[in-house]
């Protein structure tokens, strides 16, 4: 999985200083349930990124992360489980990690934060009680990926582009096994994210039509997400 890593690097190295991307790690944390895989999710606080957002426990990655070298997918790795326990006192075993996705959000944010997105099985014997702050983190659940996009829908819950697509792709499977299964026979996608302003919030990634020109009218192949309030729609490439 070195491509999560190479693709990294050459997008800094193609790209000025002038909006550099932090490196960052999320888990993606799966139990079982009756309903079907239930994932852990927390609410931010109002204030900072992802303001009230519901989002995976996660963060940047640390200096401390490295251990002294210069793999950043180790690194990451890292990240994404000491975030866990930070965040949700969730220990989860790093050697389970399952690479997931990558996103990398456009350049006119604020705060770029590149984050690796790993999927990991929950510690057996996790009943739902996790310990949150009260301070960064002020909420959290374990939820169905379909429930919680409901929630979206519905407008109880905020969530953000990459949260989204990540429920959205795990909300078809029926057991932790499935979904680990699956996710660890393909390559992790990369999302290089660009925004394009209008009426309504759409975001689009490589091989849509309109990835360049921005012109969402041209007819072609979509890979997408149109931000509707209350009816987000995402296309993307056959696989």
């Amino acid at each position: 999985m070195t491509l999560l890593s190479d693709r990294f690097i050459a997008w800094m190295e193609a790209h000025d200083a002038d909006s550099p991307a932090t490196p960052a790690a999320t888990v993606v944390a799966l139990r079982d349930a009756a309903g079907g895989p239930e994932v852990l999710m927390v609410q931010r606080n109002a204030k900072g990124t992802f303001a009230s957002n519901w989002v995976f426990p996660g963060g940047k990655v640390d200096p401390e992360d490295f251990h002294g070298g210069t793999d950043i997918l180790a690194a990451s790795r890292r990240a994404a489980t000491r975030e866990a326990v930070e965040e949700a006192d969730l220990v989860v075993d790093e050697a389970l990690l399952i690479p997931f996705s990558h996103w990398m959000p456009p350049t006119v944010v604020p705060r770029r934060f590149a984050t690796w997105f790993y999927l990991a099985p929950a510690p057996v014997g996790v009943d739902g009680d996790v310990t949150i702050d009260g301070g960064e983190i002020v909420d959290h659940l374990w939820v169905t990926p379909t429930d919680a996009l409901e929630r979206h829908r519905r407008g109880d819950v905020e969530l953000v582009p990459p949260t989204w697509i990540t429920l959205t792709h795990l909300a078809g499977f029926a057991t932790v096994d499935e979904a680990l299964t699956q996710i660890a026979g393909r390559e992790p996608p990369f999302y290089l994210t660009r925004m394009v302003p209008g009426d309504t919030p759409t975001v689009m990634w490589h091989h849509d039509v309109a990835y360049e020109s921005g012109d969402l009218d041209t007819p072609g192949t979509r890979h997408r997400l149109t931000m509707t309030p209350g009816a987000w729609n995402f296309e993307e490439p056959a696989s």
